[in-house]
């Protein structure tokens, strides 16, 4: 089964959905979108470095990924705003990645695949570190659930409750790290905050609690991801931004329905 091409992408999308579903809302709820953004565009300078010294890319894209989120967690609040940091770091990381990348000799690399993806390549051993990914960000998330839910909604209720909230930031930068270094291969670099802000964003009309925001972005995503690739194989387009264009349709559509709830409910 798994030597079908098209069945192989749509586990890796339908994982990278489930990875990136209950760490898209809190990136939603804390307002870090451009984090998300930022650290994805690091990523790049970890690719340059897995093929300059023979690593594997999610080893390379995962190391600096994690090192750029952890270098903005420490350095906020200490004399630059955090959006500041985030544009230099991010585009500094990106342009420094590029020019990298041009200067690696005897190596053939697609860029545009690395930038938007190419699900349509995942291979087995990619849809292993895709899933093992996945369960991890999912098994991390789940762990500290309530702890990162109240680090998020008021950091000193979190002091009182016995817990550094800071520690949660960090728990959260892994997992965004890990989810970056997974999703490379299946929407690229630039549309990977794509997938973490468009199915949370989208589920917000619909969910009535935290767990079920996370439950319905999951499922959103994963639909998503299923309807891009076959319109993308219907229609001849890119793979990776079909899926965030399949995204971006529900996201408004729910958000029409939403705000014509909201108005009969003020009438009512």
């Amino acid at each position: 089964m798994l030597d079908d091409f098209m069945t192989r992408a749509t586990l890796a999308g339908v994982g990278v959905a489930f990875a990136a579903a209950p760490l898209g809302c809190f990136v939603v709820w804390r307002r870090m979108a451009y984090f998300g953004d930022a650290t994805a565009h690091a990523a790049i300078l970890g690719i340059a470095l897995s093929l300059t010294f023979q690593l594997s890319v999610f080893t390379g894209a995962l190391a600096v990924a994690l090192a750029m989120a952890l270098t903005v967690t420490l350095l906020s609040g200490r004399g630059y705003a955090m959006d500041t940091l985030l544009g230099v770091m991010a585009h500094s990381a990106l342009a420094f990645g590029l020019v990298a990348v041009s200067f690696l000799s005897g190596v053939r690399i697609d860029l545009m695949a690395y930038l938007f993806g190419d699900i349509l390549a995942v291979s087995r051993t990619d849809l292993l570190v895709i899933w093992g990914g996945a369960v991890l960000v999912v098994a991390l998330i789940a762990w500290r659930w309530s702890h990162l839910l109240t680090a998020t909604l008021n950091e000193e209720l979190a002091y009182a409750s016995g817990f550094n909230p800071r520690r949660e930031q960090l728990i959260l930068t892994l997992a965004l790290a890990i989810t970056v270094a997974v999703a490379i291969k299946v929407v690229g670099v630039l549309l990977i905050a794509a997938m973490l802000i468009i199915p949370a964003a989208a589920s917000r009309s619909l969910a009535r609690s935290p767990e079920s925001m996370a439950l319905i972005a999951a499922a959103i995503g994963a639909f998503s991801a299923v309807t891009g690739l076959r319109a993308a194989y219907m229609f001849d387009t890119p793979a990776g931004p079909s899926i965030v264009c399949v995204a971006a349709i529900l996201f408004a559509c729910l958000s029409v329905v939403g705000l014509q709830t909201r108005d009969r409910s003020k009438l009512n």
